[in-house]
């Protein structure tokens, strides 16, 4: 475990000198990762009550293991993400007892598990931050694969499991994203997996004494935690256009800047027929003349909580960072930032809802 924890903190180290802003993920992309995997001790016990009476319960500790996963899915471009999954984990039997009281041995085998899950995460847009983090959830099927796991108590009785069963399998999931410069698009992730599929029947054979021999299912648990890294590709994030190579020229007085102002209705982010065309007019002259950094900026009216419109000014500035995105500028030409209610066009009273103050301003310099 330490030295997993080690490799996460140096590969993170590595990487961030090459990362890039974060961006929320838009249409298809792939994912992969791997890394170590523990499965929790698994009680068991016969599904038949004839069993349980001649043999008992009991339960299996396992050893850490590993686990992979691969996924396809469609970022919406507003932070939330669908995906389809595949996993595989495998972890070697550590020890296992008959009866709960009785002193755990030493015993064989090892347990495969795979599974499909739909998967749906949500992406935390934070301002100024290099990383992504998000958190998931899904739903899907599992099976257990039982190999040469056997459990034997001091006076004798055994099980021995050697089956496949499948059922309903749920996870959740937190992580970190790192957006590499170098390739836009690309992703390193390192995140927790917590996996678990309803109790599995597993076909087993209970050994309550000597040529006696009962093919039974045994109910076993199944909880999981995974700690994996891993990388994302998405296809269509939008590519910075390549600097034309120019002869050097003497050096020309700035342009005044250009403002354009989007306004916004009460307490939404979303953009009118009328703030798209304001928009359309700011990317055309962002691609029509000499602007060298575009500044969108999110504001909101004072009513409300200070943290509230601070958080609805950002939406605001995201919605048009989008806008102007959709519309041919690249985004690592803009500087996004939220104001809340801290820069007012028309000066107000704390609670008055002011429509000059409800806006988000697109400077060219």
């Amino acid at each position: 475990m330490k030295r997993f924890q080690g490799a996460l903190l140096s590969a993170s180290l590595v990487a961030l000198p090459f990362v890039a802003g974060a961006q929320p993920v838009s249409g298809l992309y792939i994912a992969g990762g791997g890394g170590v995997n523990w499965t929790q001790r698994s009680d068991f016990q016969p599904s038949s009550s004839g069993a349980r009476a001649l043999t008992g319960s009991g339960s299996i500790d396992f050893e850490t293991g590993y686990g992979f996963v691969g996924s396809l899915g469609w970022g919406f471009g507003n932070g939330l993400r669908a995906e389809i999954e595949g996993n595989y984990r495998n972890n070697d039997v550590d020890s296992g007892r008959m009866g709960f009281i009785a002193p755990p041995r030493r015993t064989s085998g090892h347990v495969i598990q795979y599974g499909v899950m739909a998967n749906v995460f949500y992406d935390f847009a934070v301002p100024n931050w290099p990383v992504q983090p998000y958190v998931g959830l899904g739903a899907g099927y599992g099976w257990v694969n039982y190999q040469g796991v056997r459990v034997q108590s001091a006076s004798g009785p055994r099980v021995d499991a050697y089956g496949t069963s499948g059922d309903f399998a749920y996870q959740a999931i937190g992580g970190v994203g790192f957006p590499i410069r170098a390739v836009p698009g690309l992703t390193l992730t390192a995140e927790y997996r917590f996996y678990g599929t309803l109790n599995q029947d597993v076909p087993s054979n209970y050994v309550p004494a000597a040529n006696t021999v009962l093919q039974r299912k045994t109910e076993v648990e199944n909880f999981n935690h995974s700690i994996m890294l891993g990388l994302r590709y998405a296809f269509n994030q939008p590519r910075p256009a390549p600097a034309p190579i120019v002869a050097p020229a003497p050096a020309a007085a700035p342009a005044p800047a250009r403002t354009y102002l989007v306004f916004f209705d009460f307490d939404r982010a979303d953009l009118t027929d009328r703030a798209r065309q304001i928009i359309a007019d700011a990317a055309q002259a962002a691609s029509s003349t000499n602007t060298t950094r575009i500044e969108v900026a999110g504001h909101a009216d004072r009513s409300g909580t200070p943290q509230y419109n601070q958080r609805l000014s950002m939406r605001r500035a995201e919605a048009v960072a989008a806008e102007l995105t959709r519309r041919g500028v690249p985004r690592s030409a803009m500087s996004i930032q939220a104001f809340g209610e801290s820069r007012p066009l028309v000066p107000t009273a704390d609670g008055v809802r002011e429509p000059q103050n409800r806006r988000v301003e697109i400077v060219l310099r």
